[in-house]
Parts: structure tokens; C-alpha cells; sequence
């Protein structure tokens, strides 16, 4: 076990993260500086899983707001999360850490398919597990997919990185009365509808006892720093 008293977490990454500062496409600098956190987490003795979104490529919502059809859609977007995996793969690698690219869809000569026997073996062989592809399933958010994979792999937390350092009793980008949380429980989340990741992602992490830890992905310290609680942060759970 790691000094931070976690051995395996999971780390969800939004694809508009990925972008950095552009409004489309990956952000080679903010890519390479989430590797780098990344390794930085393995080499501090824990065990790495990562959901990746695709909301930098694909949103397979906006088809179905526009009339399109919403299976199609996401299935558009699980490719999206494919392109962003293999590209933090690589940039994994580049930083000297190792990774494994595992991927819910289908595609033997881009990835492996996801098993959990197999991730899990990856895992405890020191490489960085990337789940690409969401659920696998239309209808659910990468969100989701993210809580079901950190329950599948028995990670100790799911780490989520969002604009802002922690969960708030309103959006703190419009209401500057609103307070950061501490800590607060999945069902007041639920209850007070605060959006940090949908329902369907908070319920089931609620229902397997999963804690969720909000930080902010600008933070100067990075993940190990969030993990070490030297960082603001919110824990659900």
C-alpha cells in the first residue's frame, strides 16, 4: 500500500480536459502533464485505472438534441474515448511510466478487449489501465462507466479532476456565495442534485461503497497531492 493509505484507484479524465485550452481535439502539453502526474502515481507505489471521455471529439447527446439518432451518437462517442485512450497511452509511455489500453468495444487490432481478469492482471504487473469505449453500452455517461470500472477493478477510490477543487452547494462559477464541501455523503449529493457526475454514477458508487474524491485538475500539487490530502478536495462518501 502507497503512503497515502490507497493501493488502487481509478482516475476519471473528461475529454474536454484533454483540450486544454482549444476547444476541439487533444492539448499535447495538458496531455503530457496528466502522464506525468499519472507515472508520478505509480512510482509513489499505487496501482492506476483510468475512464477517459470523449467530449473533446464526440458528444453523442448533441446528435439526438438535433434529431439524430442517440444510439448512433454514442456509439460515435465510445470511438472518441477510444482516440483519447490510445493517445494517453502513448503519452504514458513517453513519460517512462507503462500502460495498457483495454476497451469495452470490440477492436482486436487497435486494443485489447476489456475482461476484468485481464485488467486486473495488468494492474498488479505495474502497468496504467485505460478502460476506453464507456460501458460499452449507449445510454450511459463515461461517468458511469467510470464508477462501474473502479468497481469492477476493487479500486480503493475513484478520483474525478473538474474545473473547480471540490463539490459545491451551487455553482461556484455563478454563485460566489456558494461553499465547497468537505465531505458529504453520496445520498445528500443524490438528494441536492449536485451535478459533479450524473445520478446513474453517484447511486451506483453509493450502492458498492465506493468513495469519490472531487479535486481540481489545475492544482499544482497534482494527484499525489490530492491523495496526500495536502490539496482542497471534496469527499463523497
Amino acid at each position: 500500500m502507497s503512503r497515502t493509505g490507497y493501493s488502487r484507484v481509478l482516475l476519471k479524465v473528461s475529454g474536454e480536459a484533454l483540450a486544454g485550452d482549444q476547444s476541439y481535439g487533444i492539448e499535447p502539453e495538458f496531455l503530457n502533464a496528466i502522464a506525468r502526474q499519472i507515472v508520478d502515481l505509480t512510482r509513489a507505489g499505487m496501482q492506476v485505472a483510468i475512464v477517459i471521455g470523449g467530449g473533446n471529439i464526440f458528444r453523442g447527446m448533441a446528435v439526438a438534441a438535433k434529431g439524430g439518432d442517440r444510439v448512433i451518437g454514442d456509439h460515435m462517442g465510445m470511438l472518441g474515448t477510444v482516440i483519447n485512450s490510445l493517445a494517453l497511452g502513448d503519452a504514458i509511455r513517453r513519460a517512462g511510466g507503462r500502460s495498457h489500453v483495454f476497451s469495452s468495444v470490440s477492436m482486436p487490432s487497435i486494443c485489447d478487449t476489456f475482461t476484468q481478469r485481464a485488467a486486473i492482471a495488468a494492474l498488479e504487473g505495474g502497468a496504467t489501465v485505460i478502460c476506453a469505449g464507456g460501458t460499452g453500452n449507449p445510454f450511459f455517461t463515461t461517468d458511469t462507466a467510470a464508477a462501474l470500472k473502479a468497481i469492477e477493478l476493487r479500486c480503493d477510490v475513484l478520483l474525478k479532476g473538474t474545473k473547480v477543487d471540490g463539490v459545491y452547494s451551487a455553482d461556484p462559477e455563478k454563485d460566489p456565495s456558494a461553499t465547497r464541501f468537505d465531505a458529504i455523503s453520496h445520498e445528500e449529493v443524490i438528494a441536492q442534485d449536485l451535478r459533479v457526475m450524473d445520478t446513474a454514477a453517484f447511486a451506483l458508487a453509493r450502492d458498492n461503497g465506493l468513495p469519490i474524491i472531487v479535486y481540481a485538475l489545475s492544482d499544482k500539487e497534482g494527484l499525489v497531492g490530492v491523495l496526500d490530502g495536502r490539496t482542497p478536495s471534496t469527499r463523497v462518501g
